[in-house]
């Protein structure tokens, strides 16, 4: 029989790319995302449902489950990969926005994940994969929303995971690197009229991108291959981290002692 794998966030970035990926290797592919009547990429493929998922709405992520299970029989993977990021001074954001980050980010990867267990305890097996970044692992001035919503994620991921162990349940993260994807097309900013701000967030990000300028990033494709790895590999492995700019910055937060890398951070962004 062969393999479901459901994967939200499916219509763009790493959601489209894993989906792509999967059908090639020859899985049925649950394809979720907001608008799936804008679709076209994915609908002429051959074993790909298209399908409505909201990660803010409980009917639509249970409807989704349903469609795919009476299409394909069952669901044997998940991909997490629904998100976005919030970026901008914390002391400006609003309450919509900081309880907007975490409902798209963290109560929907819970809630999904919540929605396809029975199918997979009904199985005696599975994988779940929950797409992070090494901002989950890392701190980053200005992208406090985005970065603290991926930390809950891993520490979600990381509990889970032991939780769900003995029915033969993986869970894994993964943590990628500055990736060329839409994800920045479809970042959200926190408007600041903070004075005192302004000049600390002059550069932040040319001085983001210039301490990891002469490491190679990961291209789409190859997280995609990672989530696969990910999801099949039927390992313990908890974490795999993608692109040399994600090692770089985990690297130096736990190959160093705590005051180095707190020094460390600070003079790549403040310096």
């Amino acid at each position: 029989m062969k393999k479901t794998v459901l994967i939200t966030g499916a219509s763009s970035g790493f959601g489209k790319e894993s989906a792509k990926l999967f059908h090639q290797k020859g899985w049925n592919v649950i394809a979720t995302m907001r608008s799936p009547e804008k679709e076209t990429e994915l609908t002429a493929l051959e074993d790909v449902l298209v399908v409505k998922l909201d990660v803010q709405d409980q009917e639509s992520i249970q409807q989704a489950v349903i469609a795919g299970v009476e299409r394909f029989g069952t669901i044997h993977a998940l991909v997490n990969s629904a998100g976005y990021g919030a970026m901008g001074v914390f002391e400006a954001a609003t309450r919509e926005q900081i309880q907007n980050q975490y409902e798209v980010n963290v109560f929907g990867t819970m809630m999904v994940t919540q929605a396809v267990l029975p199918v997979m305890r009904k199985n005696g097996k599975g994988s779940i994969v929950n797409i992070s970044t090494f901002g989950g692992a890392v701190g980053m001035p200005f992208a406090t929303l985005y970065s603290s919503s991926k930390f809950a994620v891993e520490g979600f991921s990381e509990a889970l995971s032991h939780e769900v162990s003995e029915l033969n349940i993986q869970v894994k993260i993964v943590e990628p690197g500055s990736v060329k994807t839409n994800f920045r097309n479809g970042q959200q900013f926190i408007h600041s009229d903070i004075e005192e701000y302004n000049t600390i967030m002059g550069n932040i990000y040319t001085k983001f991108g210039a301490s990891t300028a002469h490491l190679v990033q990961a291209t789409p494709g190859e997280v995609a291959d990672v989530i696969y790895e990910a999801a099949t590999d039927e390992s313990t492995r908890l974490r795999y981290i993608i692109g040399a700019d994600a090692q770089f910055y985990i690297d130096t937060k736990w190959k160093n002692t705590e005051d180095q890398f707190v020094r460390t951070i600070r003079s790549f962004f403040f310096g």
